[in-house]
């Protein structure tokens, strides 16, 4: 089976804490991200073959189903996520920005996932939740039509989970802006 990622996010950092270590003993999977995120909420993002992140995420989501706010496993991930979420992205030139903010960590993930299978567009950047009250956003570039593609695909995904706050296209953004952003 192929690459595949998957997260959980908890209520609580024991709960999280817990889950994310009954992941890496249920199955071969490497861990790409295990934090707390505002407002004390425990997220953990795990890569690996699909049927071992498959297992993983099951077990954490059943033994503490109690705290469980949200979860994906995602079967062969757009390759631009796994930059996008370690912040590596290299862009070089942005004729247009599209910017989507969730109301938590788990659907901007899949949201990224879709945008980046529905257009040609570069995730730029994913962040998860980090100071920002649990909320999530991303930031992609391509060509205007493309990326307002991504973004309606993306969003229409979102208002069906309830995880949709807003977004936005900006075609051609100043150089000084995506100077401050890059």
């Amino acid at each position: 089976m192929g690459k595949a990622i998957g997260m959980i996010e908890f209520k609580t950092v024991a709960s999280g804490i817990t889950a994310a270590d009954a992941m890496v003993k249920t199955a071969e999977v490497e861990i790409i991200e295990a934090q707390t995120v505002c407002p004390g909420k425990y997220i953990a993002v795990i890569t690996g073959d699909l049927s071992a992140v498959k297992a993983a995420v099951e077990t954490a989501c059943a033994k503490y189903e109690t705290q469980l706010i949200d979860s994906f496993v995602l079967g062969n991930p757009h390759e631009s996520i796994f930059p996008a979420i370690y912040g590596t992205t290299s862009v070089e030139n942005i004729s247009a920005l599209g910017i989507l903010e969730t109301y938590d960590a788990a659907s901007v993930i899949e949201a990224a996932d879709i945008a980046a299978k529905t257009a040609i567009v570069e995730l730029i950047e994913l962040r998860i939740a980090k100071g920002m009250c649990g909320k999530s956003y991303m930031l992609l570039t391509g060509e205007v039509s493309a990326v307002e593609a991504a973004m309606e695909k993306a969003k229409a995904y979102l208002a069906e989970k309830g995880m949709y706050l807003d977004s936005s296209v900006i075609a051609h953004p100043d150089r000084k802006m995506c100077e401050k952003i890059l």
